[in-house]
């Protein structure tokens, strides 16, 4: 069961005026499931996106590169789950641009115009069959208040659908922020998420959206860890419809921060729904490092921790083998790091100082933190001014079982 997370309700979800989303059942991997997601985007709108640095790339995100480069509006997204379409060569991205042709060919717009995601089994082809037959059902299903059903068509292991949205006034425009992700393992992202999407109905100037979008996900999704693995597939787009009124040309342009504030804390949790549903996971953990001498460090040090599968196995148990923490700072890579300044807490519990266990820390303490559900990890370097966050789990017998039995 995912931890802490709140299931959304549709009503608790704005449309987002200028998107519209339309889901099939058209059986790629299982019979009677949503596994199709047509998006279309009104003219005029901003799309800018990010995607994994995995160098097995997935077909569909060559193809997003090649058309985003392109420089065309985009005017469609077309997801499928239940097969990344990666590790299938030539034949690969013949699959993902067939599935662009049909798309434009359905909405009377042109093949670059149109951007397409896969999840699902590496190193199997797209069943075609089955995909572009689903492809006008996604558009006869096609409505702006579609977003819980879309959340529902891009799972694969996760066991709940992840969709989060607010309102809020800038100036004089009432402006919304929807957005969906998926993913419950194979998650560091190293970019974004698997698959993720953000609009607004906020007017965005293309080239400051893009900077946002990677601005964004390194705030976000790159801050969070089920298991250390990069997929082949990850994508986070954007999309700003401009229907609200409200534009933003430049980040010095009234509304900016507060836009941008916005939009980071939506994707935020969206990223954190991510971990929170990680495969077999039981707790929630936030690896906060403290005044560190650069980001680098920082993320380097809280990356060690989070993708320990010692330290993520005794959360699990709830043991307080505290030396598994201090081994993975001393190993993540920061060569004069003086280990008798830095401070390690659990929650507000001061368990180590000065090189060595603090001598007021009890393990009973330790233990009554790592029994808790949410947990958080500090570490305190003093070594400079820069702080960082990643979110990740534990890794329990769960993870292993669903990974063991993933294809079956």
């Amino acid at each position: 069961m995912p931890v802490n997370l709140p299931v959304f309700t549709p009503a608790q979800i704005h449309p987002v005026p200028g998107v519209s989303l339309g889901t099939a059942m058209a059986g790629i991997r299982k019979a009677n499931r949503r596994d199709v997601l047509l998006v279309t985007i009104a003219e005029g709108a901003s799309v800018a996106g990010v995607f994994t640095q995995n160098r097995f790339c997935a077909a569909p995100v060559q193809v997003c590169r090649e058309h985003l480069q392109q420089g065309a509006a985009v005017r469609a997204l077309v997801f499928n789950t239940g097969c990344a379409n990666a590790g299938t060569g030539a034949l690969g991205l013949d699959n993902a641009r067939a599935s662009c042709a049909e798309v434009a060919r359905l909405l009377g717009v042109q093949a670059h115009q149109v951007l397409p995601f896969s999840t699902g089994v590496i190193l199997e082809h797209l069943p075609m069959d089955r995909l572009l037959p689903g492809l006008p059902k996604a558009q006869a299903d096609l409505a702006e208040s579609h977003w819980s059903e879309a959340a529902q068509a891009i799972m694969t292991t996760d066991t709940v659908p992840k969709c989060r949205s607010r309102q809020l006034r800038i100036g004089d425009h009432l402006v919304t922020i929807t957005g969906i992700s998926k993913g419950a393992g194979m998650i560091r992202p190293n970019m974004a998420t698997m698959l993720g999407m953000l609009a607004t109905d906020a007017a965005v100037a293309p080239a400051l959206l893009q900077a946002w979008v990677r601005e964004i996900a390194e705030d976000s999704f790159n801050r969070v860890t089920v298991d250390g693995d990069t997929s082949t597939n990850d994508s986070f787009v954007m999309i700003a419809t401009g229907r609200s009124g409200l534009r933003i040309d430049s980040p010095a342009d009234a509304g900016a921060p507060e836009l941008k504030a916005a939009l980071t804390a939506v994707a935020q949790e969206l990223a954190q729904a991510l971990v929170r549903d990680g495969e077999g996971a039981t707790k929630f953990i936030s690896i906060r490092v403290e005044q560190a001498g650069s980001m680098d460090e920082a993320k380097a040090i809280a990356y060690a921790i989070a993708h320990s599968p010692l330290v993520k196995t005794a959360f699990f148990a709830s043991d307080p083998n505290l030396g598994r923490i201090l081994c993975a700072i001393g190993y993540a890579g920061v060569q004069d790091l003086a280990v008798e300044q830095l401070e390690l807490y659990l929650d507000d519990v001061l368990v180590a100082a000065k090189g060595g266990r603090h001598p007021d820390y009890l393990e009973e303490q330790g233990q009554a933190v790592l029994r808790q559900s949410e947990i958080t990890i500090r570490v305190v370097l003093h070594r400079g001014q820069v702080n960082t966050t990643v979110w990740t789990c534990d890794l329990s017998h769960d993870y292993v079982s669903i990974n063991a039995d993933y294809r079956s």
